[in-house]
C-alpha cells in the first residue's frame, strides 16, 4: 500500500477520519472544563500534551503534504481533499487554540520539540524549493552523497542559527 492508496482509502471512507478529528477539539474543551485553572499541573498537562500530539502530528503532516503538492507537484487548490488535506489542519488549529486559551503552552511537556519539528520541516521544504527553483542540479554534476551532505550541512546551519537567534539555551523557571 502506498501513501496515495492510504489517502485515497481515507477519503473514500471518511467516517473514521471525521470522527477522529472532531473528537480532538471536543476533548480539549472537555479537558479544559474538567481541569479548570489546574491545567498546568500534573496529570492535566500530560493529557493536554497527548491531545496536542494527537492533533499536531497529522496536522503538520497534512500541512507539509499540501505545501509539497502545491509547490512541487503544482496541483490546483480545487483538487484538495477535504478529509485528508484540510480537516487535520483545521482540527489542529482548533485544538491548539482551545488548549492555549486554558493553559500556557510552555507548561506542556514536549511542545518545544513539536515547534522544533515544524521549523525543521519548514526549513527542509524551503531548501528543497530553493534547489528546485534555481535548477542547481542541472548546472552542477556531483555525486548524490555530496548533495546530501551539503543539504545536511545547510539544515545544521539553519538549526544553529535558529537556536542562536531565539535563545534556545536559556532556562525558564516555572511556578
Amino acid at each position: 500500500m502506498t501513501l496515495n492508496d492510504l489517502l485515497t482509502y481515507l477519503s473514500n471512507h471518511p467516517e473514521s477520519v471525521v470522527l477522529y478529528f472532531a473528537i480532538l477539539p471536543v476533548a480539549a474543551l472537555l479537558l479544559a472544563w474538567i481541569a479548570g485553572v489546574e491545567g498546568r499541573d500534573a496529570p492535566w498537562k500530560f493529557l493536554y500534551s497527548a491531545l496536542i500530539y494527537l492533533s499536531a502530528v497529522p496536522g503538520i503532516f497534512a500541512l507539509s503534504l499540501n505545501v509539497y503538492i502545491f509547490l512541487f507537484e503544482r496541483s490546483s487548490i480545487l483538487n484538495m481533499d477535504i478529509y485528508t488535506q484540510v480537516l487535520p489542519i483545521v482540527s489542529m488549529i482548533l485544538t491548539l487554540s482551545i488548549v492555549r486559551r486554558n493553559v500556557d503552552l510552555s507548561y506542556i511537556p514536549g511542545f518545544d520539540k513539536l515547534s522544533g519539528l515544524l521549523m525543521l520541516i519548514a526549513a527542509t521544504i524551503g531548501l528543497m524549493w530553493l534547489v528546485d527553483r534555481t535548477r542547481i542540479f542541472a548546472i552542477i554534476s556531483m555525486p548524490f552523497s555530496v548533495v546530501v551532505l551539503i543539504f545536511a550541512g545547510l539544515l545544521l546551519a539553519l538549526s544553529f542559527g535558529y537556536r542562536q537567534f531565539f535563545g534556545r539555551g536559556y532556562s525558564r523557571t516555572r511556578n
